[in-house]
Order: structure tokens, then sequence, then C-alpha cells
């Protein structure tokens, strides 16, 4: 076989039998193959041109592809809605955002972000708006959108994020209202010098300053650079001193030592019971919610400010001994404790009251009989508990205060007692005897009511017209039924017709329609000696 071009042929030989090798000779093996050899079987290999050329040009091709892509997806940015990668507004990334998108997250931003109003004493978070600091996120978000959007500002990106400082204003009548509403939060009141009292020692209390917010100086240094103000997220607030109006009570200390003497006295008289209970309070008592204080220009030079809760619960302290149906009226009664020491008066006075009490209905029981027992006329009794007309054993009734029966101020060295049972009058003054009379009382059909009573009207001659009676020297203790205008009282004999007397000849017996009959001369004397306000006592 004959050998192609650039290979180089290789002989191969055939073993032969033996017969064929005994015959000789010198001649070729006519059944030897010549066979090309590959270049591989050689150790070495080729590239051809072409296959390089076309490695080349896909490169190219690859090269040109990102290039493009690229260059398509700048312009798809640059044309779309969207802000472009990389751009930062206030610590927001809003790249790759629409702009409302971007709107929403910088109005959260601005929103969450916080200046600290800072004093010496304290500090406060204040919103940025509160300061008057107004974000306008449509021209910020504006400017972040145009971020890659020129050569200049493109070429600027490439070394990093792009941050965009954001588009603000400032409004200085809204800063400054919300300063002076803020403004208690620092202020402090200047404490004046004073004195006080505390077991049974004179203290004097120094004065102090106060301090207001300097609103001028405050807001000069906001006005002047508010940017500085946001940027460093602080704003120092400027205060001013304030001085006590009163800043020396050396002389009052001795006034005080003068005070320390005063033991003060409560009297207080019940007009029911017609008996005295009193109270001594002793320095050692009131020196612990007293305060002497400085008076203002003008005004007296010291004044005593009364703790009224400390004064309120020594005098309750003091009210078990009345029982539980008395009490004083102890919001009435501390300022004049208060002017009494001050005065050094030693005896001040105040009158026991008495709370409503309850009643449980028994058999048999009517409302006349109960206010008789309690000393109220039955329709005061239906007034305080309204469907009580029909009584029933076992029902709780209401009871009103006794001291209803004596709306005046009480007068307390007097007291007339009608003693219904003896048909008698007894004056007294200052615990003496000064007239006892016979009298006449109401009938059965309409009687006089037992009770505590004052007198309370003056008139020369009263006309009653259910009676057709005139009653001089007229004194009205009670009414019968609370919401009538009429009374009834004390007066002489009756008229009718002008002329006629009535009962002259009846005292001693009950006879009248519900008032207290005395003689005319006796009821004369007891109309100039009984003012309004002296307790008259009906004793059944």
């Amino acid at each position: 076989m004959t050998g192609q071009a650039g290979q180089k042929p290789r002989r191969l030989k055939q073993r032969q039998s033996s017969t064929s090798s005994q015959r000789g000779g010198s001649q070729e093996n006519p059944n030897e193959v010549w066979v090309p050899v590959s270049p591989a079987h050689n150790g070495r290999s080729r590239w051809p041109s072409a296959a390089k050329l076309l490695l080349a040009g896909f490169l190219a091709l690859l090269f040109f592809v990102l290039i493009g892509s690229v260059v398509l997806l700048a312009l798809l940015f640059f044309t779309s809605d969207l802000i472009f990668p990389g751009v930062e507004v206030m610590g927001a990334r809003v790249g790759s955002m629409t702009a409302a998108e971007a709107e929403v997250v910088l109005q959260e931003r601005w929103q969450q972000q916080l200046v600290t109003v800072e004093h010496s004493t304290g500090t406060w978070p204040v919103a940025l708006t509160d300061l008057g600091m107004t974000l306008d996120s449509t021209k910020t978000v504006q400017q972040a959108y145009a971020q890659g959007r020129s050569l200049d500002s493109l070429l600027g990106m490439m070394g990093g994020d792009s941050h965009v400082q954001p588009v603000w204003s400032f409004d200085a009548g809204t800063a400054e209202s919300f300063l002076r509403d803020f403004s208690a939060q620092v202020a402090v009141a200047p404490v004046n010098a004073a004195v006080r009292i505390e077991q049974g020692q004179v203290i004097e209390t120094p004065p102090a300053n106060g301090r207001v917010l300097d609103m001028d100086m405050t807001m000069a240094d906001l006005t002047e650079d508010p940017f500085r103000v946001l940027v460093d997220a602080r704003l120092p607030l400027a205060t001013r001193p304030v001085a006590p109006a009163i800043d020396d009570v050396s002389e009052l200390v001795g006034e005080a030592q003068r005070l320390l003497a005063t033991t003060v006295t409560i009297r207080a008289y019940d007009p029911i019971e017609d008996e005295t209970a009193e109270w001594a309070i002793t320095p050692q008592d009131w020196g612990s919610w007293l305060s002497l204080v400085a008076g203002t220009q003008g005004e007296e030079p010291f004044e005593w400010v009364i703790n009224e809760d400390a004064a309120g619960r020594f005098l309750t302290s003091q009210l078990p001994s009345l029982g539980e149906e008395r009490y004083l009226d102890v919001q009435t009664l501390i300022p004049g404790l208060a002017a009494a020491i001050s005065t050094q008066q030693a005896v001040i006075e105040t009158r026991i009251y008495h709370h409503p009490r309850q009643h449980i209905v028994q058999a048999g029981e009517t409302l006349a009989g109960i206010g008789r027992v309690y000393g109220i006329p039955y329709p005061w009794i239906q007034q305080a508990n309204p469907g009580s007309d029909t009584l029933q054993a076992g029902d709780v009734i209401t009871i009103p205060s006794v001291d209803e029966m004596l709306p005046f101020e009480v007068v307390e060295n007097k007291r007339i007692v009608v003693n219904i049972g003896q048909q008698r009058v007894s004056v007294y003054e200052d615990g003496q005897p000064k007239w006892e009379w016979p009298a006449s009382t109401g009938i059965d059909s309409s009687p006089t009511a037992p009770g505590i009573f004052q007198i309370q009207s003056h008139e020369p001659n009263a006309y009653a017209s259910n009676w057709d009676l005139w009653m001089p020297n007229f004194m009205g203790i009670y009414r019968p039924v609370p919401t009538a205008d009429f009374m009834n009282g004390f007066h002489g004999f009756p008229t009718r017709n002008g002329s006629t007397l009535l009962w002259t000849g009846d005292l001693g017996h009950q006879v009248t329609y519900g008032c207290v009959l005395l003689s005319s001369e006796n009821a004369s004397l007891l109309y100039d000696w009984a003012e309004e306000g002296v307790v008259v006592e009906v004793q059944p």
C-alpha cells in the first residue's frame, strides 16, 4: 500500500508458516503491509487558523452585547420614573424607588427625626415639625430623581453613592408658639423667704431664685441658624433667673417667737343638746401645719399660711368624742383657726352639726308619730322620702338633720323652752331663768310640733288667712310644711274682724291652731327681747 502525503509509512511484519521459511532465499516477504501513522501518534497538535478567528469573533460579540445591555439599562432608568440606584437622602436609600414611594419614606424619616431640647436640668426629645421645620418631600424627591440624569451627576455617582440634601423650610412663629407652651417644663417658681414653726422651734427658710425660659435668646439662636440645629439635632435652651419677692424675713422671727405662746381653744356649741365641747390646740399641735410667710408689697408685713390637709386631719381626729351623729364643719373652721393663731385670739366659736339619721319603721308607726319622736314636723320627713305616704314595717326612711330647723346663726346665750305638757314657756338668758309664763299650744287636730326651732321672723301684726286671725307681736319659729309660706310661732291674744279678742281666758290650755299663745303683754316683752337666731325648744 502506498503511504499518503505527510505520513511516514511503517512496515508491519507477518510471521510466515514454517514451510515458507524453509524455502530460503533473500527476497522480501510478500505479506508485509505498510500503514500510515497519524500526527496524534507522534505527540504534536495544531489549531487551524479558522477556529482562532471564530473564537475572537465570539468574544467581540459578547463584549458588545454587554456594553449594549448596560447602555440599554441606563436608557431604561433614564426614561423611567425610578430614582437611580445609589441615591440616598437623610440616610434613607431611595434608589430604585418611584417618586411616590420615596416621598412616603422621606416623610416617615422626617417625622422620626428628633431634636434634643436641652438644659442643664434635663433633656427633652422634640419633633422637627414642633420647631417649625417642615420637609418639602416633593422637591426633595425631584432632586433625588435628577441624580444620574445629567452628565455631571452621573460622573459624580461613579465614585459611590449620591447623597441628596433635603429641601425644607423653617417657620419661626410655629417654633415660638411651641417653646412658649414648652417653657413650663424648665420654669421654676422663686421661693420667698419664710418662717415656719417646727417642734416648738422657729425656723427661717432662706429664699431661692426661680428661672424662666429666655424666649428672646432661645429664638435668636434658633432663627440665626436653624440648619445647624437640624444637623446637630440639638437645641440648647437659654434661661434667666427670677428673684423672689421676699428675700429677708429676719424681722419676723421675733414675731413668730411671740406667737409660740399662743394656745387656741375651740369652743363648739350644740344648740340641739344645749351643750358645749372644747378643744385646746397648743403650738405643739398647730406648729406643724402653719407657716408664717412675708406678705407682698402693700399688704400686711406677714401672713399665716395654713396647710389645710394637716389642719383638717387634726380637727377630724377630734370628732369621735362628739359621737357618730354629730360633726364639725372642718373646712369652715380652718381659716378661723389660722386667723386666731396669727392674732393671738384665745378662743374661737363654732357650731356642732348633726347628720341625717335612718329609721326602721315598726308595725303601727305613722309619719306624724315618727316626727314627734325625732322632733321634725312630719311633712319634712315626707319631703325627704318621696313615696312614703304608706309605711310598711321594715321600711327604712331618712330623718332629715335637725339642723334644717335652725337656718340662722345661733344666739347662744338666750333660749326659750316651751313645755306642751305643762302649757308653760320658760325664758333663759346666760343660762339663768328670766321669765316663766303660762301659755297655750295647738289643739290635737292642729298640734304644735315638738322639736328644736329658732326665732326666724318678727311681724308686729301677722294675719292668718286660714283662720281669719290677726296675731300681734308674731315671731315665726318653724314652717309646718317645708314648701309653705306660713309659719307657726309666738303671738299675743289674736283678734278677728278688727275688734274681738280671742282666747283671753284660755292660757294654760291647748287652744291654738299650732302657734304658742302668750298674753299680749308677755308676747310684747318676748318680741323685743328675742332676736332672730334665738333657739326655741318645744318639749312634748
